[in-house]
């Protein structure tokens, strides 16, 4: 029931955002895409699929990659967990880590140019409060990823039942120093992200290694404690699966604001550009200095 539910809200916000196409292709698109809107060219011919407009193709595209690469991510990050428990320690932390950061590594490196692989609505609705994302795609891109988690979920269940309470992320500490643990390391995550995805000065290429390594690193620090969630759908899905949903709402809100402050803190703490005189270079300012 519930997973028909969100697929229903997920359908409901694609029909509600491709429902007017011009303003989406003249606006939307080219300030997602920093670019002005009378250089703006379709990365798709309108005559490309039969029946599918330009706008409406596009948005289904960014969709698809979102709900595939949650579905990716959930799936690795949660199978690992639930291997250790019925396999009686085969993975260890360090493999539970290893699982979740390359497995985000990898869906950014293969999805990011399609969908910004946000992955997290707790990212999303960052972006979105920061104006590196549009409010009118929250709603669409949040429903992928809840539908892709609780999919990937019962997926999980299918195939490891009845050891699903093995990938479900509950605290081992108080309420309060889970949710400590949870703000601080979403807060390492999007200073990260912010930095790689938003400044053009930040090693760019580098977007997928920098980020997975940055959730393997918040596992190993808070895994034992309090799960490592950083994301509300890593901790949704498995809850609905297992019908666990213990201090859930640790994972729900924790999570988002230490999205925001961690963003807010890197938009804040960046390099201005500095002013360039007429006929001058702009000066090149790199992440790792050599």
């Amino acid at each position: 029931m519930v997973l028909v539910m969100f697929l229903y809200v997920f359908v409901r916000c694609i029909k509600s955002l491709v429902k007017n196409n011009n303003y989406i292709t003249a606006k939307i698109l080219p300030m997602v895409m920093n670019i002005n809107e009378d250089e703006y060219i379709p990365l798709y011919h309108p005559n490309m699929f039969i029946g599918c407009s330009l706008d409406t193709c596009f948005l289904t595209n960014q969709l698809g990659a979102e709900f595939v690469g949650t579905f990716i991510l959930i799936f690795a990050a949660t199978a690992a967990p639930i291997v250790n428990q019925k396999y009686n320690g085969a993975e260890t932390l360090i493999g539970n880590a290893a699982s979740a950061g390359l497995a985000v590594m990898i869906v950014i490196l293969s999805t990011g140019h399609i969908s910004g692989a946000h992955l997290n609505p707790s990212l999303t609705i960052a972006f979105a409060a920061l104006r590196h994302f549009p409010w009118a795609q929250v709603p669409a891109y949040i429903a992928a990823q809840v539908s892709a988690s609780i999919c990937a979920s019962f997926a999980l269940k299918g195939v490891f039942h009845p050891f699903m309470s093995g990938g479900v992320t509950v605290p081992s500490v108080s309420t309060g120093q889970a949710f400590a643990l949870e703000f601080l390391i979403t807060f390492n995550l999007l200073f990260v992200v912010t930095a790689v995805a938003t400044d053009t000065r930040a090693v760019g290429e580098l977007a997928g290694i920098a980020v997975g390594a940055t959730v393997m690193l918040n596992i190993l620090v808070a895994g034992p404690s309090s799960g490592g969630s950083m994301n509300p759908v890593r901790t949704l899905g498995p809850a609905v699966a297992a019908g666990n949903y213990k201090s859930i709402w640790v994972y729900l809100v924790a999570p988002t604001l230490g999205a925001l402050a961690g963003a807010t803190v890197y938009t804040v703490v960046k390099l201005q550009d500095e002013p360039v005189a007429a006929g001058e270079t702009p000066r090149q300012v790199r992440s790792f200095r050599r």
